[in-house]
């Protein structure tokens, strides 16, 4: 009776990883390239972990990987996983895409993970209901990195701001972080410079920060990782260095190691032959919630995991000290963010002290009563 009870309860599950290939920008000095399987390599650890789990349910859950080149019309290659059954979609892609993809006629009853893009527009004005988000939003990280200058006391701020469109998107959500915790800005620059860093770094960066006034700490907007790097050890006063280079706000390191993420990595590693980065651990998440969704609910139905996962039931153990759940508001992953260096963690946010009614976890983001979202019910 168990038995044919196990088998009759026994769900096949799909989930499709679909990446947009973008040919990555010019930069003014040379970067080991992102690893060819970003985000691809996250999604493949957390399939392995959920069907481990779901052999005892005598689940099947099953990855497809899709990925589209640069160039290349998105839309026929999206409508032809939905019409061969696509119904639960981790998708590495710009926000354009993402958009497009989730406003398929055919994607309506779709659950959607976005793992990459962190615009505050996704989860905002251009929210939709069917997109979840498990890379954490700019202002999540600018948040965290907000309440650690507070609590360290470090008030007098100063910025320096790449040329690039990301650029200006970490810088505002910057500033609107500072104004929310009650810092400001005592001075900021534009980065200008357009030769070899490498060679002229610790000539050129003492003079272009000598005008700077008086500062505790260092942000720098500069997410493609151009020039950031050429910073630290170099300006006029020596001073600490956060945002894009020095002490990072980001949504998961190769060094978090803590509350068993040690596993989770030693896993990763083995899988993928190197460190697991903000992206992958994105699209681990995003498998892994679904695996819980399936667990929990016995169900593969995408209306059934979609209610669940934004429900107040919905918990994954997220390797970060704290459990992790999504905003009912606008479907974006609540999570801690750490804050780390190349080698270490120097602390994990929301920190000690800043408190929510709810949960402290929303002292990270978009809360939702400043929410724009009006996709959600």
């Amino acid at each position: 009776m168990t038995a044919c009870a196990t088998a009759a309860a026994a769900l096949e599950v799909r989930i499709d990883m679909v990446e947009r290939q973008v040919v990555p920008p010019p930069i003014l000095s040379n970067l080991i390239a992102p690893p060819e399987d970003l985000a691809l390599a996250g999604a493949r650890l957390g399939l392995s972990d959920i069907a481990a789990t779901g052999r005892f349910m005598g689940d099947d859950f099953t990855l497809t990987e899709t990925r589209i080149a640069p160039g290349e019309d998105l839309r026929p290659a999206i409508e032809a996983l939905l019409a061969d059954g696509a119904r639960l979609i981790l998708v590495k892609a710009p926000a354009e895409d993402m958009l497009a993809l989730a406003d398929l006629a055919a994607a309506e009853g779709a659950v959607i993970f976005n793992v990459s893009d962190p615009s505050e527009a996704l989860r905002g004005a251009d929210c939709r209901a069917n997109v979840l988000h498990t890379t954490p939003s700019l202002a999540m990280r600018t948040d965290a990195l907000a309440q650690f200058a507070l609590k360290k006391r470090w008030t007098r701020l100063a910025l320096l701001q790449g040329p690039n469109p990301e650029d200006a998107a970490f810088a505002d959500a910057l500033r609107a972080s500072l104004t929310k915790f009650g810092l400001s800005l005592a001075a900021e620059k534009a980065w200008a410079f357009d030769a070899d860093m490498r060679r002229v770094a610790s000539e050129e960066l003492p003079a272009f920060t000598q005008d700077l006034p008086d500062h505790d700490l260092l942000l720098v907007a500069d997410e493609r990782g151009d020039f950031g790097r050429y910073i630290p050890y170099n300006t006029w006063v020596p001073r600490p260095v956060a945002g894009s280079e020095g002490i990072m706000p980001l949504g998961f390191s190769g060094v978090v190691e803590n509350w068993g993420a040690a596993q989770l990595q030693t896993r990763f590693r083995d899988l993928s032959g190197r460190e697991m980065q903000a992206t992958d651990f994105a699209a681990w998440a995003a498998a892994a919630a679904i695996g819980e969704a399936v667990t929990r609910t016995r169900s593969a139905d995408p209306d059934v995991l979609h209610d669940y996962l934004l429900s107040d039931g919905f918990r994954l153990a997220g390797f970060l000290g704290t459990p992790l759940s999504f905003r009912a508001w606008d479907g974006q992953m609540r999570q801690p963010i750490p804050l780390v260096t190349e080698r270490a963690v120097v602390v994990t946010a929301p920190l000690e002290g800043f408190l929510h009614e709810f949960s402290e976890l929303d002292t990270l983001g978009q809360d939702r009563p400043g929410t724009s979202c009006t996709a959600f019910p």
